[in-house]
C-alpha cells in the first residue's frame, strides 16, 4: 500500500471500473429516457448512419442472448450469478500486479456492474447499438458489453503473448 491508501495500480483500475460503469449507465439513461426508447416496442429502430442504428432490444439472457431468463426466478438467478462473478473479479483484481491484466479485469467489472444494474432495475439488459453492413447485422450491444469484450480480448492478449517468468513454487 502507498501512503495515500490504495496502491496506484488498484486506484487506476477502480477509476476504470467507475468510468465504464458511468459511461454505460449514462448512455442507457440517454437512450431509454432522453430518446424515449423505454416506451418503444422491442425492435424499435432509428437509423443514425449507413452502418449504425439505435435499435431497442431487451436482453433477458447472458452474452449474445444465450440462456434467456423467462421467469422471475431465472432473472434473480442471473443476478446472483453475475454478482458472484463480479465478486470473484474484484478479488482477483486485488491480487494483480500486471497493468494490462488489471485494466482488462477492471473493464470487465465495470461492464458487468452496468449490466447487473439493468437486470435488477428492468429485469433485462438494455441493448441498443447495432452495427450493420451489406445485409449483415452484428448483435445489438451497449457500452458495458463493449467493455467486457475488450477486457476479455486484453486478457487473452496478456495470457497468450506477454511472456512472464514462471513463479518459483519450490
Amino acid at each position: 500500500m502507498s501512503e495515500g491508501g490504495l496502491n496506484p495500480l488498484l486506484r487506476r483500475s477502480m477509476m476504470i471500473v467507475a468510468l465504464v460503469f458511468v459511461l454505460d449507465q449514462a448512455t442507457k439513461h440517454f437512450v431509454l429516457y432522453g430518446l424515449d426508447f423505454i416506451s418503444q416496442p422491442e425492435g424499435y429502430r432509428i437509423a443514425v448512419m449507413p452502418f449504425f442504428d439505435l435499435a431497442m432490444v431487451w436482453n433477458r439472457g447472458i452474452s449474445y442472448g444465450l440462456l434467456q431468463a423467462g421467469s422471475a426466478f431465472e432473472r434473480w438467478l442471473l443476478v446472483i450469478v453475475s454478482a458472484s462473478l463480479i465478486a470473484v473479479l474484484v478479488w482477483w483484481l486485488l491480487t494483480i500486479k500486471e497493468r494490462l491484466l488489471a485494466i482488462a479485469i477492471a473493464m470487465m467489472i465495470g461492464g458487468a456492474l452496468g449490466n447487473l444494474v439493468d437486470r435488477v432495475l428492468y429485469g433485462a439488459v438494455a441493448d441498443f447499438f447495432l452495427l450493420h453492413a451489406f445485409s449483415f447485422e452484428w448483435y445489438v450491444f451497449n457500452i458495458a458489453d463493449s467493455a467486457i469484450v475488450l477486457g476479455v480480448a486484453l486478457m487473452a492478449y496478456d495470457v497468450l503473448f506477454l511472456n512472464r517468468p514462471a513463479k518459483d513454487t519450490g
